[in-house]
Parts: structure tokens; sequence; C-alpha cells
């Protein structure tokens, strides 16, 4: 890159990160003013701007606080004060932002809970929340009933859209009893001894193993990821933000929020993602920003063409997880004239930004600003899942290029505040002490991650999901990632899985293809693609890929049926025979297993 093209970068870095801590610069964790605060501050200089607009309906700034206020009334009529939490479980609509936005102005935090969330997980999240009242709507209702006898407390819920015929004691239509209520703002004494430290949602982690984990987000971290985006993406009250993704998650619930809703513009949610109904959406509601997931970027982009999908005003897509071996193909194919990817995560301190659109980077952060963000990468051990610690037992920093976990420091501002999770001994696991001198305390990602010269990062995996095999560290991203143009090949989920008589793990692929399975094709492309130690051992096809609401691929069912043909539907092929890849029977699995057949 020439002098003059590093300058122009530089200074578009320097633009964005300048607006990013001009809009988080005032908010102090001892402050008073809190994020219903700044939501209000936007009402009252847009009052007949529309705020946001749902399937059904849009309100204006004034409509939708009249509607927040009116919850807020509801949750003090229903005795419920500073400090109690509601448990929510809804698709995106008007509502959902106007009830957690009005429980927050009498003190009240919400739970948000995600809405595919069915049985035990979902009584789980609910028995977690410590919520006695649980606001739902028609959709949802019927889990949140079958979930209930395993909560193990009593719940009330209260239902948007409930026929009449379907109230019994402790469950109760909410309609009427909001529309009741007072659209007058409740008084501000009502969050008298609240601060920006004080809990305004909980949101919980995707549960790709294990069940989910309660995150808190205090008011301060509600409002820096609103107002960072708020300033980082330039926009300003003419901008139309489209938001598909779940409320629930921070992604779509604060970052897809913030631009549109602290600056005046307008805020267009739709129930779901629908890759047929997105750019017809998009175009006729006028959107100039669109947050994404990545995953949803490749869905689109796997998508057959659409008219609408080069006609639209969008002017960026923000947001984050856009896979390196999707990025051109999505904004050249959908002329999307800038791209704002970030890094960060619900609970953690850890957050960069990759203003210049450097395809494939999560974020830079260039020399000359290092000590203003904060994240730092230290040396790890795949096998102990352990940073790397020297003779004097201190951690040892990365080199450019190489892999490392990213972490940051925790302290007591803005920056470095690690908000942690409900239950204070997962929040625990999460922080290393004595990293770089005695007594400090850094947040672990979990995260692996590696920076080249110009101070761009990109992300490699996550720690558990990067395997040790011949030696050598074999990152499941990366071979999803170079697997996934492979012929006939429409979803890659790549893993490890132990083997007997061989250290570390063997490669495993769980593939959804199209049509017959082609062995030799699909060799013929791991050999080209792959080195060897990263090519896959086992390869099992499915029907379809399980992911989260999020879009996040579930491996620990995968990993636990790990290459036994008698606990999985469908074939599993080993690697070897003319094909390069053969059906592996149960006497072939018996002769890996003591020691016959080498792998």
């Amino acid at each position: 890159m020439g002098l003059v093209a590093n300058i122009r970068r530089d200074l578009k870095f320097v633009g964005g990160l300048c607006r990013l801590f001009g809009r988080i610069k005032p908010i102090t964790l001892d402050s008073p003013v809190l994020l219903c605060d700044d939501i209000e501050e936007a009402v009252d200089r847009f009052a007949d701007h529309i705020a946001v607009e749902d399937d059904t309906r849009s309100l204006t700034y004034r409509e939708f606080d009249a509607l927040a206020n009116r919850f807020g009334h509801w949750a003090r009529g229903r005795n419920l004060k500073r400090g109690d939490t509601v448990a929510m479980v809804m698709l995106n609509r008007v509502e959902y932002l106007a009830a957690w936005i009005g429980f927050s102005k009498v003190g009240v935090a919400t739970a948000l809970i995600n809405t595919n969330l069915t049985g035990h997980a979902l009584a789980h999240c609910l028995s977690i929340s410590g919520a006695s009242q649980v606001i739902v709507d028609s959709d949802c209702w019927h889990a949140v009933e079958a979930a209930r006898p395993h909560v193990g407390r009593n719940l009330m819920l209260w239902v948007l859209g409930l026929a009449d015929a379907d109230e019994t004691s402790d469950r109760r239509g909410l309609d009427k009893p909001v529309r009741g209520a007072s659209t007058v703002r409740p008084p501000r004494n009502l969050r008298d001894g609240l601060t920006n430290r004080s809990t305004a949602l909980f949101i919980y982690t995707s549960g790709t193993t294990g069940l989910p984990k309660a995150a808190r987000v205090p008011h301060s971290r509600a409002r820096t990821y609103m107002r960072a985006f708020a300033g980082a993406t330039a926009a300003t009250d003419k901008d139309v933000t489209f938001n598909t993704l779940p409320l629930y998650h921070s992604t779509g619930g604060l970052v897809g929020i913030g631009p549109a809703l602290l600056n005046g513009g307008r805020l267009v949610l739709r129930k779901k993602f629908s890759a047929q109904a997105f750019w017809p959406d998009v175009k006729a509601t006028g959107a100039t920003l669109f947050v994404y997931i990545g995953e949803l970027c490749r869905y689109l982009v796997n998508t057959p063409e659409n008219p609408d999908e080069r006609g639209h005003k969008l002017r960026l897509a923000y947001g984050n997880g856009l896979r390196p071996d999707v990025w051109d193909d999505f904004q050249k194919r959908f002329a999307i004239p800038d791209i704002l990817e970030f890094y960060g995560s619900t609970e953690g301190n850890v957050s960069v930004f990759n203003f210049d659109g450097k395809p494939g980077s999560i974020g830079r952060v260039p020399w000359f600003v290092k000590s203003k963000v904060n994240i730092r990468l230290v040396q790890f051990d795949v096998e102990t899942e352990m940073p790397v610690r020297g003779p004097d037992g201190l951690c040892r920093l990365t080199g450019v290029g190489q892999i490392g976990e990213a972490i940051g420091l925790i302290g007591n501002d803005i920056r470095h505040d690690f908000s942690g999770y409900a239950d204070k001994a997962a929040s625990e696991k999460k922080i290393i002490t004595d990293v770089f001198q005695p007594g400090d305390r850094w947040f672990r990602t979990g995260d692996l991650m590696r920076q080249d010269r110009e101070g761009y990062f990109y992300f490699i995996d996550r720690v558990g999901d990067t395997f040790r095999w011949k030696s050598e560290n074999v990152s499941t991203s990366e071979v999803q990632q170079r697997l996934a143009d492979a012929p006939g090949v429409q979803e890659v989920i790549a893993y490890g899985v132990p083997v007997p008589g061989y250290e570390g793990k063997a490669g495993m692929v769980a593939l959804v293809v199209d049509g017959k399975f082609a062995p030799q094709a699909f060799c013929d492309w791991v050999d080209a693609e792959l080195p060897f130690y990263a090519r896959p051992v086992f390869v099992r096809l499915i029907k379809s890929a399980d992911t989260t609401g999020t879009f996040k691929y579930k491996k620990s069912d995968l990993v636990a049926d790990g290459f036994d043909p008698e606990r999985v539907d469908g074939p599993i092929y080993v690697r070897g025979g003319k094909t390069g890849y053969t059906k592996l029977t149960a006497t072939a699995r018996t002769a890996i297993l003591n020691g016959t057949t080498r792998l």
C-alpha cells in the first residue's frame, strides 16, 4: 500500500474512532444518567420523526416514548420495584423495545430470553433470571407454558395478543393493562440510587455447548454499545436502519438499534430473517443501514438472484462475523458501498473495529492508538487451553502473525469494566490474574486471533474449537471456510474427535450436501485447500445443520456422537481408499479403535 493510501486509511480509522469515543466519553460508571435518559433525550429532540416500525405498524418518537411509559407504569402497578427483573420471551416487534426501555425507567431489569429455546433449556433461563413475571407474545407463550413446570417457582405469564378464552389465573392478556396505564414519564426519583453500574438487562449466551449463561448488562454496557454504533456508523436522523436480527441478542438488540434511536433515525424491525424477502424489504423501506451477523450474509450470498438485490439505498452494512470467504462476494454482488465489521462480546470488555473495510479483518489497532484500545494477544497452549506463562510466571505477548488468545484489562472505567454473568462462579472463570504484573486482572475472551504488521486483527477460532492433530494446531473455523466451496457442499461444521491411541483429536466434518456425496471430488478439494494435518479424517453427512438463534453451529451433539456408526443417523466416511474417502463400517471402526488400522 502506498503512502497516500496509508494516510487515507489512517485518517478514516481515526475519524471512526473519534466518532465512537466522542459518543461514549460522557459515560461514567457512577453517573446516575441511564440508558432511558439517552432515549428520552432523543425523544425530546425528534418527537415527530418515525422511531420504530415493525411488520404491522410504526410509531413516532413521541408515541414510542408513551408506550414505554405505559410499560413502566404497568410494572409499578404490579408492585415491581427497583432491582427486580422481568423476563421477556417474544419475537421482534415495537413492544419488545418499548417494554424493556419502559421497565428501565422504573429501575426494573429485563431478562431477554432466546425465543428458540424450549423445555429444560427455556426453564433454566427463566429460573436463573429470578423473574416472577414473564412477558410473552402469542407466538411464544405455548413454549413458556410447556417449560413452566420445570422452573421450580410460580410464574405469572402476561401475553400480548392472548384470546380471552386462553386466560387463566396465572396467564393473562397484557394488551388491555398496558393500554390503560399512564403515558406520562415515570418520575425520575423512582431511579434514585441507580447508576451506570446498575443492571439494565440480562442477555444470554447462545448455548452452543451446555446451557446458556445470563450475561449481566449494566446501563454502562448498554449505553456504550448503543452510543458507540450511533457514532461509528456516522448515522443521522435521515438514516433508516434495517434490523432482522433477534432483539434478545446484543448485536440485534443494542448494536442494531443505537444508530437509529439515539440519532432520530427510523428503525425497521422484522420478526425473523428471510433470505427471499430481504432485498425487496430493504428496497421498499428505503433502508440506508443494515445490521448483520456473518452467517446471515452467507445465507444471502447462497440464495438465487433477486431483482431488488442491487436496487437499494444502503450505504453501510455493519455487524460481526462476516467470514473472509463470503466478504468479497457479499459486497460486490449486492453493491454494498461500505462494510463496518467489529468484534465484541455481550459480557466482555474487548472490542475492535474495522473502519476501513479490510476484507476478512475483525478490526484494527495501529501502533499510534494501541494504548487507547483494550485488547492484547497472549501466547496460548491449545492442549491445556490456557495462556502460556514464562519462567517468571507471567504471560507472554504474541509476535506479529502469531496466534494467541485475546484478553482485556479489567479496570474501573467504561473501557475496562467487566460486567460478567449473573452466576459469579461463571464470571470468575473468565478472569485471569498476574498476567503482566502481579495482581493485575484480565478478561479472557476465549477467542484466538492473530494481528498483522499493519495492526489488523483476524479471528482464528474459539478456544476449545481449535485442536491438535499430528503435532499441529487445526482451526475448525479455517477448515469450514476452506471447504465451504467444495463441490456439492452447502454447509460445513468442523470439529475434533478423540481417537484411542492418538494424541490430540482427529478432524471431522459434518456436511450438508446438494444431491449425492462425491467422495473423490471432495477429497481432491480437501487436498488442494488444506495442509495434511488439517484434512478431515472423518466425514459425516447430515440433513441439516443445527444452529442457535444467532446462526452459530451447535457442535456438542456432533462431538458426542464421534465416529460411531451406531450413534449416527446417516453415513460416515473415513479418509482412505481409492475414492479418497470410504464408508466407515462397524468393522472398520473396530480396526481403528484397536490399532489395526492407522489414521
